[in-house]
């Protein structure tokens, strides 16, 4: 029973954090329909400036995490405005940005491995390696505090897009992007300011991954099929499913891993996506697409 307990605990925890690395992936698309295959490799962006940050002036990661996010945020409107504007109303956006993306994925990989090479880093607060202990189960200080800062970083996404006029403007625009527009929402600033805030959290996913996974520049292939998994099972566009995708699919890789392997656990998200495509293609709480 302690086992289990163990194990839940781990994947609950990984979970949160996986989940933030997939909600601004969903958020992207669920607004301008961008498949954004250099999300990870923007997540190891944050990831390096939180680095930089903690071996020059030893600052927390958590405490750079502002800072990362809004860097990023910066990067991803210059982005934005650079590639993805132009053709922003051609009915074949979706399958251009895949092309796009995966190019710019490439090329920052290669500016950050140019800049830091393909060695291994991670940043090493004091929690990082140190944890609580109940009886006979142990939870790492590091994976808790990145898992419960990434949840409140998601729920306050939901309230921004709940109960704020920017939220209601991004999420008239993701259910109808031209009906949006005809009721007076500025559509292409919205479509910025989406793209910023996703952006922004593969920044803040960056600060919280520099501790709970080493990482390196080529390190986002490993990632893109484990959030492309967790953002398909809950639902493109939906924050919510890419939270609840990524807690279930976290959990059972940790048994999972456990139980069977870990070469097996990291199969676990690509045998989902399988799965997912197959018998629910629209995801948990995704909308099944209307029949031509």
């Amino acid at each position: 029973m302690a086992e289990i307990l163990q194990i839940l605990i781990l994947g609950l925890a990984l979970g949160g954090v996986i989940a933030l690395m997939g909600s601004g992936l969903s958020l992207v698309f669920g607004v301008m329909r961008i498949v954004n295959l250099a999300h990870p490799a923007l997540i190891i962006g944050g990831a390096y400036i939180t680095y930089l940050a903690f071996k020059a002036f030893d600052i927390d990661p958590i405490a750079m995490l502002p800072v990362a996010a809004v860097t990023m945020a910066a990067v991803g409107v210059v982005l934005y405005r650079l590639l993805f504007q132009r053709e922003a109303r051609s009915a074949k956006y979706s399958e251009m940005t895949v092309l796009l993306t995966f190019a710019l994925a490439m090329m920052v990989e290669g500016l950050l491995g140019s800049l830091f090479t393909n060695t291994q880093r991670v940043t090493s607060p004091d929690y990082a390696t140190a944890a609580f202990f109940i009886g006979d189960v142990f939870i790492p200080k590091g994976q808790l505090y990145a898992g419960l800062v990434s949840l409140a970083i998601i729920a306050a996404l939901s309230l921004f897009l709940k109960y704020s006029r920017l939220g209601y403007a991004i999420r008239a625009t993701t259910q109808n992007r031209e009906a949006a527009e005809l009721l007076g929402v500025n559509v292409q600033f919205i479509s910025v300011l989406a793209f910023a805030i996703g952006i922004g959290l593969a920044g803040a996913a960056g600060s919280l991954v520099s501790f709970v996974f080493s990482f390196f520049p080529a390190k986002h292939w490993e990632w893109i099929a484990m959030l492309m998994s967790v953002v398909v099972l809950g639902g493109m566009g939906s924050i919510l499913g890419t939270v609840v995708g990524a807690l279930i699919l976290s959990v059972v890789a940790a048994f999972v891993g456990t139980w069977i392997g870990a070469t097996w656990s990291t199969l676990t998200f690509f045998l989902a996506l399988f799965i997912i495509l197959l018998v629910r293609p629209q995801g948990l709480f995704g909308e099944k697409p209307e029949m031509a």
